[in-house]
């Protein structure tokens, strides 16, 4: 007896199509401007760093999770656990 394989919805599908063309986002360390030009790519830097850290700041889930895995605000790096928990929020940027 063969079982049925669940058909994505027409979400997971548009995201597939979209990714096709885009480059694969890579769970690595990110210094915090690399990942916030990433998000805002026509911000200048400092700009670009301080939206992303009111992003992460006004989502609690996320700041909290950041806080619990040992995330401190002074550090200029995202560890490769910091930027799984900011993708899993946010999304890919």
């Amino acid at each position: 007896m063969q079982s049925k394989a669940a058909k994505p919805s027409a979400q997971i599908l548009e995201k597939r199509k979209y990714n096709k063309n885009m480059e694969k986002f890579i769970i690595r360390p990110y210094t915090k401007k690399e990942l916030a030009l990433m998000y805002f790519p026509d911000s200048q830097p400092r700009t670009a760093v301080n939206h992303l850290m009111a992003w992460i700041r006004r989502c609690t889930p996320l700041w909290l999770k950041l806080r619990s895995i040992g995330y401190q605000p002074t550090s200029k790096v995202f560890t490769p656990r910091e930027v799984r928990a900011i993708v899993e929020q946010l999304g890919e940027p």
